[in-house]
């Protein structure tokens, strides 16, 4: 899962991005508004964190204008900003959940999973598929009841295939899924990671999709 990082404050935004990714979401991460328009307007990301205070444009004036375009994207405003008149103005120009600085790691990435499960549909934090289930929250894969273990790589890249079971995923999306800006692609990358997840599911999971990319098998 691909996320944007929106904060000006240097030592907030290098412990926020790198705690995400040990939970394994690519993190980019800029530190102003109007870096962030541009980067938004890339259409790779599943939701903003997103501070207030920024320079240049501030996160109020970004996040209006997100909703003007009638953008859906999950925004999770990150702030110090704590006051009730505050919030109320944060969740009416269209934010989707609102946390106070300081915070801790755990709580942030529990409304991350949260407005993720939302966005795509679901009530349950599981995302089943059949015998195969994975649970976002403690990285736990299971397939027909017994546990497989997952590289942190193999895990966001299924992640981002059972999300939407029945839509194939080109190379490119894969890789804009599980990587962010700083981390160096290698060119076959993700057909490495599609074999080891065949040798380990089962090669009938994944399936190719003849010019288009790859998707989980469809259930019986």
């Amino acid at each position: 899962m691909r996320l944007l990082l929106v904060e000006d404050d240097r030592m907030i935004g290098a412990s926020v991005q790198s705690g995400l990714r040990q939970e394994g979401y690519s993190v980019d991460w800029v530190r102003d508004g109007a870096a962030a328009e541009l980067a938004i307007a890339n259409g790779v990301y599943e939701l903003i964190l997103l501070d207030l205070g920024l320079p240049r444009k501030t996160g109020l004036d970004l996040l209006a204008a997100l909703r003007r375009k009638g953008s859906v994207l999950p925004v999770l405003v990150i702030t110090a900003r704590d006051s009730v008149a505050d919030r109320v103005k944060g969740l009416d120009a269209g934010a989707d959940d609102y946390l106070v600085k300081p915070f801790n790691l755990d709580e942030l990435s529990a409304r991350i999973r949260a407005l993720l499960r939302r966005q795509a549909g679901r009530a349950s934090p599981v995302i089943e598929h059949g015998p195969l289930s994975l649970n976002p929250a403690t990285h736990d894969v299971f397939l027909d009841g017994a546990p497989v273990n997952l590289s942190g790589r193999e895990f966001s890249l299924l992640h981002a295939l059972l999300e939407h079971p029945g839509v194939p995923l080109s190379r490119a999306q894969l890789e804009e899924r599980i990587y962010g800006w700083d981390e160096e692609v290698e060119s076959n990358t993700v057909e490495v990671y599609i074999h080891s997840l065949r040798r380990k599911l089962g090669a009938e999971w994944i399936r190719n999709v003849r010019g288009v990319g790859y998707r989980v098998a469809e259930l019986p």
